[in-house]
């Protein structure tokens, strides 16, 4: 793997880039060298991600996520928390009321917004046509950016119909206020009809995705259709730490089990995107660090045990 962590002004930034030529070859990558500048106070790293061919979204290994109860103020302290360690990724949604203080954070951080790959997410209320228009407008002025790099549909449900909701957001490209279409919480059926409404390609989608929900299939569908898939919740909410074999492969390499779920999805091209607060915002980024051997994947791999922490109605899976 091809990380690393060190202090200096300047870093080569390593990413996989798919070439087009290789699109049908999802697993021939090369890599290629950016330099990033970073101030001082900046703890950078060499992120390893996945490039899309037809999108161009170059995301971070590592993601910082901004879903949970905490207030504002806090909010806004961990994002520029995150930012100053390396992070830049940042992810949240209008469903977390956290919009203006994740910008906050972003300010605060006094980190180039071009630096910083923004996603945001529309409510699944929100998904009628004029209701996607205003909101991702309001969504941007509570950001404080003119525009977000993954702008997602959070959940296909609600308002959501594919034929009236999709095209709301290609308008929203073609007008500048998202880069990259994405969707959340989608099954294959659901993502093929995406696909079929869309003019923009998808770029990303974001699921539930650890090693007791490893999601094999819309891993292998991101592959096959040139998307990134995005995991919230890598860590199962703390709820899937304990698995024996997590804890196991943790002891072999004097890691958190944390580490090692964050490390698992690196090594199958999936982004994590872990919320954290205090010290596991360095500890979660340092699971780079750790390279998983083959007998570690295929222990943890081998898990038999499935469990899925966000598991609302609404979800497309507990559709008859």
């Amino acid at each position: 793997m091809l990380f690393t962590s060190f202090a200096t002004s300047l870093v080569a930034r390593q990413w996989i880039d798919v070439s087009k030529s290789d699109r049908d070859k999802p697993d021939d990558r090369t890599v290629s060298n950016r330099a990033t500048s970073f101030s001082a106070c900046h703890t950078p790293f060499i992120a390893l991600a996945v490039a899309t061919a037809v999108t161009n979204l170059d995301l971070p290994a590592i993601g910082y996520g901004t879903s949970g109860d905490e207030d504002g103020d806090a909010w806004t302290d961990s994002v520029a928390t995150a930012l100053h360690a390396g992070y830049r990724h940042v992810d949240t949604a209008q469903m977390y009321e956290n919009e203006a203080a994740v910008g906050a954070g972003i300010e605060r951080s006094d980190v180039d917004r071009e630096d910083v790959v923004l996603a945001t997410k529309v409510h699944p209320e929100n998904l009628a046509p004029d209701d996607v228009q205003r909101t991702a407008r309001e969504s941007l002025d509570r950001l404080g950016v003119e525009s977000v790099d993954m702008l997602y549909v959070h959940w296909p449900a609600k308002a959501y119909d594919a034929e009236a909701t999709l095209p709301a957001f290609d308008e929203l490209r073609g007008d500048g206020l998202t880069d990259h279409v994405c969707l959340s919480n989608f099954t294959p059926e659901l993502l093929d009809e995406a696909r079929d409404v869309l003019d923009a390609p998808i770029a990303a989608h974001q699921v539930e995705c650890h090693p007791l929900l490893p999601q094999e299939e819309l891993r292998e569908y991101a592959k096959q259709h040139d998307h990134t898939l995005v995991a919230y919740s890598p860590l199962g909410r703390g709820k899937i730490l304990d698995h024996p074999v997590l804890v196991d492969v943790a002891e072999k390499h004097d890691v958190s089990t944390a580490q090692v779920c964050l490390a698992w999805a690196v090594e199958h091209d999936v982004v994590p995107i872990p919320k954290s607060t205090g010290d596991h915002i360095a500890d979660n980024l340092d699971a780079t660090t750790l390279e998983l051997d083959e007998e570690d994947l295929g222990v943890i791999d081998d898990i038999e045990e499935r469990r899925r922490v966000i598991d609302p109605e609404m979800g497309p899976w507990n559709r008859d």
